[in-house]
């Protein structure tokens, strides 16, 4: 009895690490599209998180972090900047939103497919009321998005 379960035990992991070993692999697509995209990047570290595939590398002194959709399409890129260097209307469109009480905890510039760039600020008014506000350059919000 017990060498049956065992050996259903054994099964069961070995049928799940292959399934997920399968899944997690980073599509040569993404890969490819990486390579012709950002050609001058370094330190590139890849991961699969099921849902998309992300690549963080750094490209003339700057961190990045691409992300890719599992048959490896380009979907967006993230860059870190500082909140003091947002464009001047961004910070403007962010003092003047209904979100102005809220502490800005982190910022990135995001560059989307079509030569769009839109401006995130992560605000947070306490431990659990946080969000992503989306500017465009003229400092307009586009969206809010709830994180954790």
């Amino acid at each position: 009895m017990y060498s049956f379960r065992f050996i259903l035990i054994l099964v069961a992991s070995l049928w799940y690490y292959t399934s997920t070993a399968q899944v997690t692999k980073i599509p040569p697509a993404a890969k490819e599209n990486f390579a012709q995209q950002y050609p001058a990047a370094t330190n590139a570290v890849w991961d699969n998180d099921i849902l998309d595939v992300n690549v963080h590398f750094e490209l003339n002194s700057k961190t990045l972090n691409a992300f890719y959709n599992n048959k490896g399409i380009w979907k967006n890129t993230l860059q870190d900047i500082e909140y003091d260097q947002l464009p001047p209307a961004v910070i403007d469109g962010f003092n003047k939103s209904k979100y102005v009480e809220r502490i800005a905890t982190e910022t990135k510039i995001v560059f989307y497919p079509g030569n769009v760039t839109q401006y995130r600020i992560k605000a947070e008014k306490n431990d659990v009321e946080k969000k992503y506000l989306f500017f465009n350059e003229k400092g307009r919000l586009l969206r809010d998005v709830i994180t954790l």
